[in-house]
């Protein structure tokens, strides 16, 4: 009974599908058509990513390269963790590191910038307009303009060398709390009042009212922020010296360099790419839907 069922569900879901496949015309067709073929073809570089960390050293270097492995091996993620065997750190300790750092560097940067943009979005006070018009202008400055700076308040603070020196960084976020900002101007006011008259604090409603609303715009601070912070490998070169405390990013620039010879590692820096993209991949799917309401939302009022 249960499978008849099934199956009466499964057959009127695939006629209403035919009925909007022939409701179309053949502009939409050729839409679909396109929009699919890009589509495929945007996946390319994961696709090949995939397979150039599974290609034995034969299939590495052949020219022209093949996107697809012919003969598929795992001989590169075990030299990925032998590689650093003999060696006082493992490579094991730079993956616990970018992992604890990204982790808590999102929840910090996400905090503090959803506690920034909730005065900005809700309480006009004297300056508002003018820090705001700072922040919008900060968006403007390079990474590079404020490596010295940064460096400069690392060292005051003498945290080089720790895991603070890998989060405080990232938790000045001008992006995020733009974001967070322009999401937290559709609250209406009206609600916040009628809370206020309720009795409710300025904590219960900025956790109760105003967050659950901003969702779609704290995963995406999240999302956006956590690629940032796992590909991110100036923590590691500036602000400490001691190996134990660097990334795996950093771990894998160095891979590779001051080697004899160009072959040598390049299965298992292809392995640590594929290493590398996979976190925020899933990041990304996991969360895509909150990005694109995010996205549709921030400008409008």
């Amino acid at each position: 009974m249960n499978r008849l069922g099934w199956n009466e569900r499964a057959a009127v879901a695939l006629r209403r599908r035919a009925s909007l496949l022939l409701g179309w015309d053949r502009g939409q067709i050729w839409i679909a058509v396109v929009l699919l073929l890009l589509g495929i073809f945007m996946l390319l570089p994961l696709i090949y990513i995939f397979n150039h960390a599974l290609k034995p050293y034969s299939e590495l270097f052949i020219f022209p390269p093949n996107i697809f492995v012919m003969d598929p091996t795992w001989a590169n993620f075990t030299e990925l963790f032998v590689v650093t065997r003999d060696s006082a750190i493992p490579a094991s300790r730079y993956m616990f590191n970018s992992i604890s750092i990204a982790v808590i560097a999102t929840l910090a940067v996400t905090i503090v910038s959803a506690l920034c943009a909730y005065p900005l979005a809700k309480h006009k006070f004297p300056g508002a307009n003018a820090l705001f018009f700072v922040i919008i202008v900060s968006l403007m400055f390079v990474p590079e303009t404020m490596q010295i700076p940064r460096y400069v308040v690392v060292s005051s603070l003498g945290i080089t060398n720790t895991f603070w020196a890998h989060v405080l960084p990232h938790v000045a976020a001008p992006v995020s709390v733009f974001l967070m900002k322009q999401f937290m101007d559709q609250v209406p006011n009206e609600l916040i009042e009628a809370a206020k008259l309720d009795g409710a604090r300025e904590v219960m409603i900025f956790l109760r009212i105003v967050m659950p609303v901003c969702m779609p715009a704290v995963a995406t601070v999240a999302i956006l922020q956590f690629q940032n912070i796992w590909g991110n490998t100036e923590t590691s070169v500036l602000f400490t010296t001691d190996d134990s405390m660097k990334t795996f990013p950093y771990f894998l620039q160095t891979l590779t360099q001051n080697l004899a010879n160009s072959v040598a590692r390049q299965g298992a820096a292809a392995a640590a790419s594929l290493v590398m993209i996979v976190p925020t991949l899933f990041v990304f799917l996991v969360f895509q839907r909150k990005v694109i309401a995010t996205m549709a939302h921030s400008g409008i009022k």
